[in-house]
């Protein structure tokens, strides 16, 4: 074969693996002083009822933005009064009132926002769950449905402590747990300490009940603080050794809770300023004890592997996803500078850390076009035009949002499950999905509110399946209720009824 020859077919080889395209979409940034070098996040969710997710993305000292999806990876911007509101650093859907409509839970710097969802996007706030919020710096939210109570249990984490004198270092401050009592909200439990918080999330990690995870930023509460998970006993109260907890201290930004092994426990991803930590359940543990995995796994992303700049990278918001379908689930992390850091990466991309078949992690982010070195904060990892490929969204501090579409050659069928009841807990928060493709162990997806920075996705979950054409599929109720297995066609969108 002639060199000219060679030559002409090696770009076909090289356009194996992931590929993402930008799309255009109406400029957003997400922009402020020192109360904005945080937040930032987005959330994805159909409010229009069409099937495909909208956007809401944090604005900071600009309004925030509702993104409506036309189809086609066309966006359009059409944000409801109500929602056209300055000071937010992020938003998390899910249906309060159990009237089968997605509601919004808006933080803020300044009194967050509960909002109420009616048809065709439109919102107002809710007048009549006693729901009463101060003026804190909120940074992190999570909510789970606890017992028969037909509202969700609401968990806010707030930062710095803005009236404290001596602050802003070690100055954290409360965090709040609001408890419905019958279909209002009393006052709210103080979760102290606080230490800074900058993600939430409600997690079933022993097979019992949801428990509070809270992930802290060391830059302010300096010395004696960590990582937390709370008890939700009837008094919550913080797991420490007696119950195997360990204690972890890092610059805590994002967390996000996924099955990778297929062992039916959940590891853990938490995103940081320098190495980004997976972590799984010690063996033999009975209590929550977590250990980081090896090193050698590939999952650290510790420095920029583009731009040229080598100090360590700041991770923000992080999910899990099959991006290929290959039935491995893979990593995308948001990255950028908190604001001038001079001991952290100014030039910091995006990490696509790709599963391979031996289960360690490589980075893909350069090949894949995600490579942006804007200031990363919240991001959504969502399948947004239908096509059972996850797409990827980045809101950046200071620049444009950018939206990228996943055009990869899918490497195997698809499957996404939504979880739909009557009334209360309509989207089945708490329960879990499990997929059997017959290769091995069920997959098992979690529904959780909360997780990532500053905000998340309540859109039916995505299952990468490889070869599978045909998959059985079961739920798992919040109420431990289990349906029997039923069977169904792969590369399709379903919905198990309670």
């Amino acid at each position: 074969m002639r060199p000219s020859l060679l030559l002409c077919l090696l770009p076909t080889v090289a356009l194996a693996g992931p590929r993402f395209e930008p799309v255009a979409v109406p400029d957003h940034v997400y922009a402020g002083g020192w109360e904005h070098f945080v937040g930032g996040g987005v959330a994805a969710f159909d409010c229009s009822g069409d099937g495909l997710p909208e956007l809401y993305a944090a604005g900071g000292t600009n309004p925030a933005l509702l993104l409506r999806n036309r189809g086609g990876m066309v966006f359009e911007a059409a944000t409801p009064d109500a929602l056209a509101l300055t000071g937010v650093t992020g938003a998390y859907p899910l249906d309060i009132d159990g009237d089968g409509l997605l509601d919004l839970a808006v933080l803020r710097v300044g009194e967050n926002m509960l909002m109420k969802g009616s048809p065709d996007c439109t919102f107002a706030p809710f007048t009549d769950l006693g729901f009463v919020s101060d003026t804190r710096w909120t940074t992190a939210f999570s909510a789970t449905w606890e017992g028969k109570n037909t509202l969700p249990t609401l968990a806010f984490g707030n930062y710095v402590n803005r009236d404290d004198p001596n602050g802003p270092f070690r100055a954290c401050d409360i965090n709040l747990l609001y408890r419905p009592e019958g279909d209002r909200y009393g006052t709210p439990v103080e979760l102290t300490p606080g230490f800074c918080p900058l993600s939430m999330l409600f997690s079933d990690w022993g097979g019992r009940r949801a428990d509070l995870r809270v992930s802290n930023d060391r830059h302010y509460y300096v010395s004696g603080g960590q990582e937390q998970m709370w008890a939700m006993d009837a008094v919550p109260r913080l797991y420490g050794p007696q119950d195997g907890w360990q204690s972890h201290m890092l610059w805590g930004m994002g967390i996000a809770a996924r099955d990778l092994d297929g062992d039916g426990q959940g590891e853990v991803m938490m995103t940081s300023m320098g190495d980004q930590r997976l972590q799984r359940r010690m063996p033999g543990a009975s209590g929550p004890a977590f250990e980081d995995v090896p090193y050698g796994l590939g999952t650290t992303a510790h420095r920029p592997y583009t731009g040229g700049d080598g100090r360590p990278s700041t991770g923000w918001h992080v999910a899990f996803g099959d991006v290929t379908n290959d039935g491995r689930d893979d990593i995308f992390i948001a990255k950028g500078n908190v604001e001038q850091m001079p001991d952290s990466a100014w030039e910091d991309p995006n990490n696509l850390l790709i599963q391979q078949a031996d289960g360690r992690f490589a980075e893909a982010g350069l090949e894949a076009g995600l490579a942006s070195l804007a200031r990363g904060r919240g991001a959504a990892l969502v399948d947004l035009d239908g096509d059972g490929l996850l797409d990827v969204v980045v809101v950046n501090r200071r620049a444009p949002m950018e939206v990228w579409r996943n055009v990869s050659v899918s490497e195997g069928h698809w499957l996404t499950v939504q979880l739909l009841t009557g009334g209360a807990n309509s989207q089945g928060v708490g329960g879990w999905i499990e997929v059997d493709d017959g290769t091995g162990p069920p997959r098992r997806r979690e529904i959780t509110v909360g997780g990532g920075h500053a905000g998340g996705s309540a859109v039916p979950a995505h299952f990468g399946l490889g070869a599978a054409t045909r998959v059985r599929v079961r739920a798992v109720w919040p109420d431990g209720v289990i349906t029997e297995w039923g069977e169904t066609e792969t590369d399709q969108a379903i919905t198990l009824l309670r």
